[in-house]
């Protein structure tokens, strides 16, 4: 498992995502997330070999608890072979590590 680093531009990209924490008992964190949280994007499962960089952009006030599900803003380092995945619709494993916390779906890309 490796993060995909190679550039493509300086430009991020950044979408529009429906976001669901899992609970804890469903193998998810025990806390909330906030504004500038950067899990791994994990859109080659189950193989699990690349992962992406990506931060959610969210208001300092506003949290995701585990079970919830929000359209959240994500911003990702413009990585080689990213562009081609975020289809309408797609749907990738967010990831702490190897742990899988939630998943997200993409609504568009802005």
């Amino acid at each position: 498992m490796y993060d995909v680093l190679e550039i493509d531009s300086g430009d991020s990209i950044l979408i529009e995502a429906t976001v669901t924490l899992f609970k804890s008992d469903e193998g998810g964190r025990e806390h909330p997330i906030t504004d500038s949280y950067r899990p791994n994007h994990n859109f080659d499962f189950p193989e699990q070999n690349r992962m992406f960089i990506g931060q959610f952009e969210m208001a300092p006030d506003e949290w995701i608890f585990p079970g919830e599900t929000k359209l959240v803003s994500i911003s990702f380092l413009n990585s080689i072979g990213l562009r081609e995945l975020l289809v309408k619709n797609c749907e990738w494993r967010l990831q702490e590590g190897s742990q899988i916390i939630g998943k997200a779906v993409l609504s568009f890309v802005i």
